[in-house]
């Protein structure tokens, strides 16, 4: 069985936590370990291999947090040129296996609790799987909620699914439970052969498995890791509810007796991870959160907040009402786009960097290189740069010439030369870096060559 881990999302309702470079699934809230690496680690035992759905633009962020889990057991990588929803994504998965393989799709952003009635829900999912079904898990709520979707099933049996409901229907649901338990959340975690799926979407989306098809066909094969699928544009952009599991007549359901989080929004992260502690005066029921560790946060007369520190951005919101995240998110793609794009860390996949100061005319950034890693090779038009090694030994390209750069030496780059710097040693390399110039936007690069390929 193939662990197929959907990971490709921005987790919005996060922000400002949650960025495009750095969405939830990657960042590491519990114990210093990431919803992502969470999901691989759960599934290690029941799976025999991994596959990957992503973008590219957050693959290095993923193969850096599987591999630091050492674990022995193959991961596949499919990117994504373009987002086309889960129904191309689990085709993409689908095309790319045995047709008799057993695939577990699973998002990479859910926290599972209670792992032996986890295992026992996969086990039953697995043996309807095998006799040609599709298998959803259905999670009995336990509270009235309105962002899910809901199966109504009669044992394994899927009745019918339910859009998002509003609140008195979504009561409707709950009430009728405490009769027998009917209404489950759609928890978005599937199970079948690759080859039943492709042949209940090819019956009941023929374009969605066309278009798929036709872009599976022109993929391009990077390494035996790594395949990227682009020409996505005329995919419909659906779900796998709406492509398959709401019109098939092969549907199962698994009543999943396991706790589930889907952690959407700040109000169900509060149940997950303990506040950060702070001075209060005539306070109470408060949630603290900071990226900045060193930072005091001291509240006055307050009640029922939540409180999200970065070093970029500052959320205050009420208890209950953290779903509305979504229309801050909707006012700054307007006003502030860049910053759900990045935090002042960004990752990439020779290292990260960190802006410091961002000023007109100046920009200063803390940059890390990792060991045996290097950047492109690149030039910009409308800056110098200024390099100053604070630890480790660094390798500099400038033109036609090389040489090392050592702890407290520093190198100056002019705008227009070509330029590498890379990390030939065993330990990371840390240097400021000094742009100086009209322009110091992230777009006046230009790659002349590239080992991570990121401009093919």
């Amino acid at each position: 069985m193939k662990n197929v881990i959907l990971s490709g999302g921005n987790g919005t309702r996060l922000w400002p936590l949650s960025r495009k470079l750095l969405p939830k699934q990657f960042l590491k809230l519990f114990d210093n370990t990431s919803l992502f690496q969470l999901t691989i680690k759960r599934n290690l035992d029941i799976c025999d291999s991994f596959m990957i759905l992503s973008n590219i633009e957050q693959y290095f962020i993923a193969l850096d947090q599987y591999e630091e889990l050492n674990i022995n057991k193959t991961a596949e990588f499919i990117l994504e040129e373009e987002a086309k929803n889960t129904a191309a994504a689990i085709a993409f998965s689908a095309f790319h296996s045995d047709k008799d393989e057993i695939l577990f799709v699973t998002p990479s952003d859910h926290l599972i609790h209670n792992n032996a009635k986890y295992h026992e829900a996969i086990q039953q999912a697995k043996e309807l799987a095998k006799d040609g079904y599709l298998v959803t898990f259905g999670i009995t709520p336990d509270e009235i909620h309105t962002g899910y979707g809901y199966i109504e099933a009669q044992g394994f049996d899927v009745v019918k699914f339910h859009e998002k409901p509003d609140y008195q229907t979504a009561k409707h649901y709950i009430q009728a439970n405490k009769h027998q338990a009917k209404y489950f959340f759609n928890s978005g975690m599937f199970m079948f052969k690759a080859g039943v799926f492709l042949e209940e979407l090819k019956l009941h989306s023929p374009n969605v498995y066309k278009q798929a098809l036709n872009s599976y066909n022109s993929k391009q094969t990077i390494n035996q890791q790594q395949i990227r699928i682009k020409n996505m544009h005329s995919i419909p952009d659906i779900s796998i509810d709406y492509a398959v599991m709401e019109k098939s007549a092969k549907i199962k359901m698994i009543p999943a007796m396991f706790g589930w989080n889907d952690v959407g929004s700040f109000d169900s992260l509060t149940k997950e991870i303990p506040t950060k502690e702070g001075i209060e005066i005539n306070s109470q029921n408060n949630f603290y959160y900071s990226l900045e560790d060193n930072k005091l946060i001291a509240g006055i007369g307050i009640e029922d907040l939540i409180v999200i520190d970065t070093a970029d951005a500052l959320l205050i919101a009420k208890k209950g009402q953290t779903q509305n995240v979504k229309q801050i998110v909707e006012k700054l793609k307007q006003q502030h786009k860049e910053l759900l794009t990045t935090h002042t860390t960004v990752y990439r996949p020779w290292g990260s960097f960190e802006t410091l100061i961002d000023k007109n005319g100046y920009k200063i950034k803390r940059i890390i290189v990792k060991p045996n890693q290097r950047l492109s090779l690149q030039k910009h038009f409308h800056r110098s740069e200024h390099w100053i090694v604070v630890s480790g030994t660094a390798e500099v390209q400038v033109g036609q010439k090389s040489y090392l750069v050592r702890p407290n030496e520093s190198t100056y780059i002019k705008a227009g030369e070509e330029h590498r710097l890379s990390n030939p040693g065993k330990i990371p390399v840390v240097l400021i870096e000094v742009q100086v110039g009209e322009y110091t936007k992230e777009d006046d690069i230009i790659r002349i060559e590239d080992d991570y390929k990121r401009d093919e």
